[in-house]
């Protein structure tokens, strides 16, 4: 019997044991893993006014992809990351954090330095032992009723929204922590989130790039969010600029890259005891190099349609994303053209057709247990059809201890 499929269908089994065991202790529940698990909550409380705490981030995963073909390599995920921090409000809309972020593969005692996402392009010369280690500070001011200003460690990740082809969601689990500035905004028809993530600070004759990435994740709502039918446009921009003015490679050293989405959704808020809602989106997508040849082709569109269901305890969820020479910067590489094994393989027409369950359990406020399962078939032309699967664990602790009020 082939060794892998063997490991998938007892992984299979394992998994859904975690969802029978749920459905049969547990109320309340959310089928929502970016919600429960990945999103780290961006308001300012005005009653927290004089609190000094401390705070404790943690996911721990496990998850396994065996992926099939030549566009991306199966890998385990064993691990945690870890974020302690004090917390400090001195007055009601502002908000001052500070600490230390980890990250910790089983069975790994190295890791690179910097430029930690997208380590093979910036050729990282230096590495931390034991632990992966960062800083932790962020400034969080309220400037009014609907605009808040972060600076330092931003609120990253799936705190974006960022669609599926735009933005992996396994970076949630490693990727160092976006630092930069940010702008939120949010009103009763629009909202918009604005960011700079640096990811690669430069000095003069260092042998890496500078490299940063602006971020536009926008929302048009044309009715209240609670009306039994919502109906919105998600517009999504992302450019990646490598290089600088004291860069020391003399090759390709500077590249822009950008990724851009425009659609239309459609959420169905049945609220049925089973039945609890439908969400319905379709957005174009387009790929541009502006600048360099990091990547073979210059430029490429794509379209993404995407339906959830949320039923019973469930998020059940299926898609279907078609491309012609479309490349994500951070996408999971079955929403794109280029073979992440062989970056010069480029398939000018490629399709992936999607579909998985997510399973979510909330333990009080700050402790929540995600398992999510997922099959994506991919078909490029002149090919055969590739299945691929993966499924992973993930457990969010995130507790507070007050230590003074002033």
């Amino acid at each position: 019997m082939n060794y892998s499929i063997f490991c998938q269908k007892e992984l299979m089994r394992f998994l859904f044991l975690i969802v029978l065991l749920g459905i049969e202790t547990v109320a309340s529940l959310s089928a929502q893993i970016n919600e429960r698990v990945y999103i780290e909550d961006n308001t300012i409380l005005p009653e927290k006014k004089g609190e000094l705490s401390f705070e404790i981030d943690n996911i721990t995963f496990f998850k396994n992809n065996e992926y099939e073909g030549d566009i991306l390599k199966g890998h385990t995920l064993p691990g945690f990351w870890l974020n302690g921090k004090v917390v400090y409000q001195p007055l009601e809309n502002i908000k001052l954090e500070g600490g230390i972020h980890t990250l910790y593969y089983y069975g790994t005692k190295r890791y690179p330095s910097y430029a930690y996402m997208d380590i093979s392009s910036w050729n990282p010369d230096s590495y931390q032992h034991g632990i992966r280690l960062l800083p932790f500070l962020r400034a969080h001011v309220s400037l009014s009723k609907h605009l808040d200003l972060v600076l330092g460690d931003i609120y990253g990740g799936a705190n974006h929204q960022l669609i599926l082809p735009l933005y992996n969601p396994e970076l949630n689990l490693t990727a160092d922590p976006e630092m930069g500035a940010q702008l939120l905004y949010k009103s009763r028809f629009f909202d918009a989130d604005v960011w700079v993530n640096w990811q690669s600070f430069i000095f003069k004759n260092d042998i890496h790039q500078e490299a940063f990435t602006f971020g536009l994740s926008s929302k048009i709502k044309y009715n209240s969010t609670q009306s039994d039918f919502h109906f919105y446009s998600p517009i999504q921009v992302l450019a990646q600029h490598r290089g600088g003015e004291i860069d020391t490679i003399q090759t390709n050293s500077v590249n822009t890259l950008m990724n851009a989405a425009a659609g239309i959704g459609m959420d169905w808020n049945a609220r049925y005891r089973v039945f609890k809602k439908l969400t319905a989106e379709f957005s174009m997508l387009g790929y541009y190099q502006q600048a360099g040849k990091l990547w073979p082709v210059d430029d490429g569109t794509a379209f993404h349609f995407a339906l959830t269901a949320d039923v019973s305890d469930f998020r059940l969820k299926t898609g279907y994303w078609k491309g012609t020479n479309f490349i994500s910067l951070f996408g999971i590489p079955y929403y794109g053209s280029v073979s992440t094994v062989d970056q010069t393989t480029v398939y000018k027409d490629r399709s992936t057709v999607y579909a998985g369950f997510e399973y979510s359990r909330t333990f009080g406020n700050n402790y929540s247990l995600g398992v999510d399962v997922d099959i994506y078939s991919t078909k490029a032309v002149g090919l055969q059809n590739k299945t691929s699967f993966s499924a992973g664990v993930y457990l969010r602790i995130n507790p507070s201890f007050l230590l003074k009020k002033y």
